[in-house]
């Protein structure tokens, strides 16, 4: 037994019996069809029940299962910035974060394309609580964040998964996906939350539990869809927030969202690697303030890296002079595109219902003025 067993991915001995759970599910049947619509159901089966490691799972099944959901909906993917990323090298990827499944499955593509070490990534246990899905995540290499929890049990969760990253990175070599805060940005502000900096620190054994951050190398990635495919799904969460109630999901709220996901138009689509961080963090580090200020110093330096490598697609510009009622970025988007999106939006929301527009619109806009913030 190992104390990581309640959160990590499957070890490469425990796969093929893992397959074998789901080999026959409808939902794999479904996902194969759409990954390989001319493949024969016998075919794709007797290789899956013949893999026998996570890689080859990913690789052979993830993977083409991936550039088929691009091909068929979005305008393609662009990369930047990865060639300062080294083969065999771990690194531990902070990004903002769009969609629940998408994020690090096309991070995940871009750096085995590029011949660089994929990772292990955090995904909430709320979206892994059925069978399959739980199953199918661990053959993904993912490692479960459990949500819902307070006080103690809060502490001695986010110590474990803080051990396991550590572990992940410094020991077995093997890089590490987490969003800059918990769950996925509903308003387009795309924020680091100290939280997320500080349970990273508590496997740290030292009397300096900053110090984490010299011995991992940090990178921030901003991840741009010119659509979201989520983003009229976001909208009642953004209701209830704005009128101060709990916001309370509906039985199949997540799957919904996990399909919408994947399947929703997205148009095109960017991720930037955004460098590395060492010097600063020695900086901060050796400057004469307390862990949460340091913290803190470290979030606002990541958000910057985000804000600026953020791809700003015709969206968000439109969005921007729709919201302000101005014509300040009028340069940046065509009149087509222009009434392309306005019909998107109209489809979506009731043009009636002021705050819904107004909040679409600013999912879409926010980057704009982060961007901004970002140059001074």
């Amino acid at each position: 037994m190992s104390k990581f067993d309640s959160i990590r991915p499957f070890y490469d001995a425990e796969v093929n019996t893992a397959i074998k759970q789901i080999i026959d599910d409808p939902m794999l049947d479904a996902i194969m069809n759409f990954a390989f619509p001319n493949d024969r159901t016998e075919h794709w089966k007797d290789l899956m029940l013949h893999t026998h490691s996570l890689r080859d799972f990913q690789i052979n099944f993830i993977y083409p299962a991936l550039k088929k959901v691009l091909e068929k909906s979005s305008d393609g993917l662009t990369i930047g910035g990865f060639e300062c990323l080294k083969p065999n090298t771990a690194y531990l990827f902070i990004s903002n974060h769009r969609d629940i499944i998408l994020d690090t499955s096309l991070l995940n593509a871009a750096l085995y394309e590029n011949g660089l070490v994929m990772t292990t990534s955090a995904i909430g246990d709320n979206l892994i609580r059925q069978p399959f899905l739980h199953v199918l995540s661990k053959l993904n290499r993912n490692f479960a964040i459990r949500r819902g929890l307070t006080g103690r049990a809060l502490f001695e969760s986010s110590q474990l998964v803080s051990e396991f990253i550590r572990k992940s990175l410094l020991k077995e070599n093997r890089s590490v996906w987490t969003a800059q805060k918990e769950g996925r940005t509903k308003d387009g502000n795309d924020s680091t939350h100290k939280g997320v900096l500080k349970m990273l620190t508590l496997s740290e054994e030292g009397k300096n539990p900053f110090d984490l951050f010299e011995k991992i190398q940090l990178v921030p990635v901003s991840i741009s869809y010119e659509y979201d495919p989520t983003d009229v799904l976001k909208m009642p969460e953004l209701m209830a927030k704005a009128r101060e109630e709990k916001y309370v999901k509906s039985e199949n709220e997540d799957f919904l969202n996990l399909l919408r996901g994947i399947l929703g138009t997205k148009k095109r689509i960017h991720i930037q690697v955004n460098g590395f961080l060492d010097e600063e963090i020695k900086k901060i580090n050796a400057s004469e303030i307390n862990l949460g200020e340091k913290l803190t110093d470290l979030a606002g330096l990541i958000d910057q890296k985000i804000w600026a490598g953020y791809r700003l697609w015709p969206s968000n510009y439109i969005s921007h002079d729709l919201l302000n009622g101005t014509s300040t970025y009028r340069e940046n988007y065509t009149e087509e595109e222009k009434n392309a999106f306005v019909k998107r939006l109209e489809e979506k929301v009731d043009a009636k219902n002021d705050f819904l527009v107004k909040n679409f619109l600013a999912m879409y806009a926010n980057p704009v003025d982060n961007q901004l913030k970002s140059k001074g």
